[in-house]
């Protein structure tokens, strides 16, 4: 592929200056946790963590994607601010918080100007 490319063509690749940063997340819940608790967990989950912090979550009960909510990137404020709710929560027994990444591009190093 080009890498000699317009600026409109980086924008819509969010590639380059326009690269969007976000984080994974990888969930263990206590083993007699019923579903209606997991729900309810989830609920708080998406309004507190998510909602509150302007942010999107993708994925399932257990592993996802965590972007910005608006075209951008998520900080590093925002992800310690979502960890931190996480440790805060007695459902989970494992809690893993990637580093920030490429949340297009995952396996592309991230831009030092991002």
């Amino acid at each position: 592929m080009a890498t000699n490319r317009s600026r409109r063509l980086r924008k819509k690749l969010c590639v380059d200056e326009f690269q969007e940063l976000g984080f994974e997340l990888n969930l263990g819940f206590k083993e007699d946790l019923s579903d209606e608790a997991i729900d309810a967990f989830l609920d708080a989950f998406l309004t507190e963590a998510m909602d509150a912090n302007g942010l999107d979550y993708v994925g399932g009960d257990d592993f996802g994607l965590v972007c910005s909510a608006k075209r951008g990137s998520v900080s590093e404020e925002q992800r310690a601010a979502v960890e931190a709710w996480l440790k805060g929560r007695s459902e989970l027994t494992n809690i893993e918080v990637s580093p920030l990444l490429d949340a297009w591009y995952p396996e592309k190093p991230i831009n030092p100007a991002s």
